[in-house]
């Protein structure tokens, strides 16, 4: 049986089982380097050995994350391929008559997921799925106040019940600059989501301009991981997500997905 190791964002292998454990007891890579055996449908760690009893996938490895994993919550989003991927396009969709939805496309321009806001709810209540005919619930997205421009918005994965963590927008700050703020499950800020610069904030608002595009950057506890890029289009609401300066992977990205999506609701509006 082969085995694959994730090192430095690169698939190396294939390694034999006796290779694997010289590796790990002479320390040459950490037990929680990422660990792939034929055979198996996701990544495990080479700590684990990758032991657990899988039915068996098509050969060649999984897709790869797109960075080294590291400490976060993220290395469990790598049991789901679907959110191992480097950058996103989310697309409000035209003609939503009432509520709000967006595709969320892959690299290759395929649909990964389709988000819906439903409609006629106090508080905005988002929810993220595998395609759009809704078959699979990946994502939950609620604001916890009523209508409140400083909400705080709980994100939810429904197949474990776990809360990944929270996104709360900066009213305040928002009225000359948005701003949101990476929680965690205690409500502490770990980071941070920043429109590019004031400057061009204040023409937006000001100058009444809706229409120059918005740039976001966040950081997990000041280390770059994601930007939001707004594409110049007046009619369709279009956000490009990239996960590539995340090399440390401090950002679960079912939570940047989460914070792509609330940008295109949320701030959407504004224009």
């Amino acid at each position: 049986m082969n085995y694959f190791l994730l090192i430095n964002g690169q698939n190396e292998g294939p390694y034999t089982l006796d290779q694997i454990g010289d590796i790990l007891s002479t320390e040459q890579q950490p037990a929680e380097t990422p660990c792939w055996k034929e055979g198996d449908p996701g990544w495990k760690t080479l700590g684990e050995h990758c032991q657990l009893n899988f039915e068996a996938s098509p050969s060649g490895p999984p897709p790869l994350p797109a960075a080294p994993i590291g400490e976060s919550r993220a290395v469990s989003a790598l049991l789901d391929p679907r959110f191992s991927h480097p950058h996103y396009t989310v697309r409000r969709k035209v003609f939503k008559l009432f509520g709000g939805a967006f595709h969320i496309y892959a690299p290759d321009d395929s649909v990964a997921f389709f988000s819906e806001m439903k409609a006629f709810k106090l508080k905005e209540d988002i929810r993220v799925y595998s395609g759009e005919n809704k078959a699979e619930e990946v994502l939950v997205i609620k604001a916890r106040k009523i209508l409140d421009f400083s909400s705080t918005y709980d994100v939810w994965d429904p197949k474990t019940n776990e809360k990944l963590g929270a996104l709360a927008r900066k009213g305040l700050k928002s009225m000359f600059r948005d701003e949101w703020v990476f929680l965690d499950n205690n409500d502490q800020q770990t980071g941070k989501i920043l429109e590019d610069s004031l400057v061009l904030a204040l023409v937006r608002r000001l100058l009444d301009i809706p229409f120059i595009p918005q740039h976001y950057t966040g950081d997990i506890n000041s280390a770059p991981v994601c930007d939001f890029k707004q594409n110049f289009n007046p009619f369709v609401m279009k956000v490009k997500l990239d996960f590539s300066k995340d090399q440390s992977g401090l950002l679960d990205r079912r939570l940047g997905i989460a914070a792509a999506v609330l940008l295109c609701a949320i701030e959407g509006k504004q224009g």
